[in-house]
């Protein structure tokens, strides 16, 4: 453990029952890092944030907060602490100045210093004009930026969010992404969970994919992509049959490919040599060609499951 290492996970496993739920998982997240925990349903994820803001015992191994044993100093853990969970947890029948007073008395927090932060949470999370509705009146935006603002009440030096965004539209998503990067500029380590690739390559210095417990790989996104995949990808709908004579050109320099049903997705370094023989293959059909950048969505797919296959 170093004196910029938040949070050290090692070796850690958790069982419930004869489930496997997490598996000698190792994990290091540096100090003022956007950090994502990237999995499928059922990968581990939440077990994994349970486990490190002490509220689910490791069955196996050890997990340093701040240098400390979360399972020996849970206190002392959780009062640096901020946790979003992915259910809103609110009185609705208060309004988010209140819910945020009762919570900063969880917190200890007294007069003045209690007005003082609800005051800042509400400016930076934008909840001013909606300060003393009732929270059973808010839309599910409002409520999810509350979520966010109860877990800043003690001015966290980890934050937690475990899927923050999940079912919000895309103004909302953007306008949190916001606050997350300006927590980040300010120092503080965010650590997330996100079934969005696009929200994951956006916000995370670095990020872990983790399938059936195991951490598959770890990096930075452009590092994921360049280590498994190619920089550009093109993709079009190609039934299996036809793929062999398609695809099996020399020349062509696939670097891998994959297939989601009926849709491929070629990742080479110049998609330009793939684009002309496809073309010419068709022989005037214009079947559907979508070139792009290759994302982490792609190096997701290629490391939880889905077929990847080695170039011809």
């Amino acid at each position: 453990m170093t004196a910029e290492t938040i949070v050290e996970a090692a070796c850690v496993s958790k069982r419930f029952g004869s489930r496997l739920a997490v598996d000698r998982l190792d994990l290091r997240i540096p100090s003022g890092v956007c950090f994502g925990l990237l999995g499928p349903n059922g990968a581990g994820k939440t077990t994994t944030l349970r486990m490190i803001y002490g509220v689910t015992r490791p069955s196996s191994g050890e997990i340093l907060v701040f240098g400390m044993d979360i399972a020996r100093n849970p206190r002392a853990v959780r009062s640096r602490l901020g946790v979003t969970l992915q259910q809103n947890v609110l009185i609705e029948a208060l309004s988010p100045e209140e819910n945020l007073r009762v919570f900063g008395r969880y917190h200890l927090l007294s007069e003045p210093e209690l007005s003082r932060r609800i005051g800042e949470v509400i400016d930076f999370l934008e909840l001013k004009s909606h300060a003393k509705v009732p929270v059973q009146k808010l839309s599910g935006g409002f409520q999810r930026r509350l979520a966010i603002a109860l877990s800043l009440m003690n001015r966290p030096e980890l934050l937690i969010l475990d899927e923050p965004t999940t079912g919000l539209d895309p103004a909302v998503r953007l306008a949190l992404w916001s606050r997350v990067r300006d927590l980040r500029a300010a120092g503080t380590t965010t650590l997330l969970t996100t079934h969005y690739m696009d929200e994951a390559q956006r916000l995370c210095d670095r990020v872990a994919i983790i399938s059936g417990g195991k951490v598959m790989d770890e990096g930075a996104p452009p590092e994921l992509i360049g280590k498994h995949l190619a920089p550009e990808t093109v993709e079009f709908d190609c039934a299996p049959e036809e793929e062999p004579n398609l695809l099996s050109e020399p020349g062509l320099s696939l670097r891998r490919r994959l297939r989601v049903g009926k849709r491929v997705m070629i990742y080479l370094e110049d998609a330009t040599p793939l684009i002309e023989h496809v073309r010419r293959h068709d022989r005037g059909d214009r079947r559907a060609l979508v070139v792009r950048p290759t994302n982490l969505e792609d190096v997701f797919l290629a490391l939880t499951g889905t077929s990847l296959e080695g170039g011809q």
